[in-house]
């Protein structure tokens, strides 16, 4: 009893979130790490468990304290929010809104100490918009939900781990949102995620922006040397091991044959792209500088196979020990 419990949100119901839950929670890797506790709906987990041909024990608490974990039993604080008939695979305003008081409970569950980190299936972002939350994603309602000024995406997969300084943010956009200060808090956070996780001196490989980190001036506009340098020597005056800016293509194979532990990526599809051909089956999304531990299945709601049983839940079982591993220690 003493594995950190772990709040796991439900996502949008319409989507895989319930199916990946529902295998996920019986995995004896999640059990011998932890225990979870979903905030969501009962009567939409029990429809995902007929889908997969299982049958557990889906049993609504009230509070997180009158949880009991025995084997083949799934606790879940059922907030009610879906119709029985809801359909798999469609956009849905009523499923994007039940998604958003999910997290919603979840962070005032973390908040108040009553779990030690959350763990999130996918939602839908056009649902959540139709459901009157327009937020770009979970990354940005945690952060208000939590009153957190700034985070970080960093996706882990088997190979390779990658934090971003820039996210949900048109290209053009995002190179002019980077600078030295931002690049310098990305790297901190970046490393101490990494030591949280048990790598005591992360080595941390910095991209750059332009092709061949712009070699001395001759791409780009000295984005290299102005925007992003700065903050490397800054974290390296610390005795922080960041090395850069270096060519994204070079750094990414460098870091996939395990010569760095983190790639600071600038912008969003430079770290999505390489982490999602190296291993978005099993990867993990983690949301970094939240007072609390979060982490996040590495794909989407998959509305095209929702409903099917044929979701794999591997990033959901890696989510949840990767939560695991990073929360602190429950008092006995």
């Amino acid at each position: 009893m003493n594995t950190p419990l772990i709040a796991v949100t439900m996502g949008d119901g319409a989507g895989i979130g319930p199916e990946v839950i529902v295998a996920a929670l019986l995995d004896e890797q999640v059990t011998a790490c932890c225990r979870p506790i979903v905030i969501g709906d009962a009567a939409r987990l029990e429809q995902a468990a007929g889908i997969l041909g299982l049958r557990p024990e889906i049993t609504p608490v009230a509070t997180a304290g009158d949880a009991s974990f025995t084997p083949g039993r799934i606790n879940v604080i059922d907030l009610g929010l879906l119709p029985r008939d809801l359909p798999w695979g469609k956009v849905s305003a009523v499923a994007g809104d039940a998604a958003y008081q999910y997290v919603e409970a979840a962070c005032e569950l973390a908040v108040a100490g009553e779990v030690q980190a959350i763990c999130t299936a996918p939602l839908n972002k056009e649902a959540l918009h139709a459901g009157g939350h327009v937020y770009p994603g979970h990354t940005e309602l945690l952060a208000e939900l939590t009153g957190t000024e700034e985070v970080s995406m960093l996706l882990a997969a088997p190979r390779l781990k990658v934090i971003h300084v820039t996210t949900h943010l048109g290209l053009l956009d995002a190179v002019d949102r980077i600078d030295p200060p931002l690049v310098e808090r990305t790297i901190r956070r970046g490393h101490e995620a990494m030591v949280r996780s048990g790598v005591p001196k992360p080595r941390i490989g910095v991209c750059g922006i332009n092709p061949h980190a712009g070699e001395n001036g001759l791409f780009g506009r000295g984005e290299e040397a102005t925007k992003i340098a700065p903050g490397i020597e800054a974290v390296r005056a610390d005795g922080i091991d960041a090395r850069g800016p270096l060519p994204a293509d070079t750094l990414f194979f460098l870091a996939g044959r395990n010569d760095y532990d983190l790639v600071v990526a600038m912008y969003h599809d430079q770290g999505h792209g390489p982490v999602k051909v190296l291993g978005i089956e099993a990867g993990v999304n983690i949301t970094v500088g939240l007072p609390v531990i979060r982490t996040s299945v590495d794909h989407g709601t998959a509305f095209d196979i929702a409903g099917s049983g044929r979701a794999d839940a591997a990033s959901m079982v890696q989510a949840l020990r990767q939560a695991a591993e990073m929360a602190p220690v429950p008092a006995s």
